[in-house]
């Protein structure tokens, strides 16, 4: 069974924004999406770079070392030259605290 481990608070992460977060050894991109919350692993599938450093609009993560594009709520691909998806987490809202589910 996952344990939820906070990870950030709303009012660090405005609409549109994301923040790279470390919790248990574990990296996380946190992306707010027009006020929904959504983690995935911060690392493109392609090459081993941050997605911390790439662009977020919408729901579209773009990885700016080659162009690699996912979608940060299902983590499906959706440019090359990645094609492996991202490892998304489960995230719960409590108050102002975000946790995220690790295993």
């Amino acid at each position: 069974m996952p344990k939820f481990v906070k990870v950030a608070t709303r009012s660090e992460i405005p609409p549109g924004s994301m923040k790279g977060v470390s919790p248990d050894g574990n990296q996380l991109l946190i992306c707010n999406v027009d006020g929904s919350f959504y983690a995935v692993h911060d690392e493109c599938t392609h090459e081993c770079f941050p997605l911390s450093a790439g662009q977020l609009e919408g729901r579209v993560i773009t990885c700016t070392l080659h162009g690699a594009q996912f979608d940060v709520g299902s983590g499906e691909v959706l440019a090359l030259p990645a094609y492996e998806s991202l490892r998304t987490y489960e995230v719960r809202i409590e108050g102002e605290d975000i946790f995220v589910a690790l295993d």
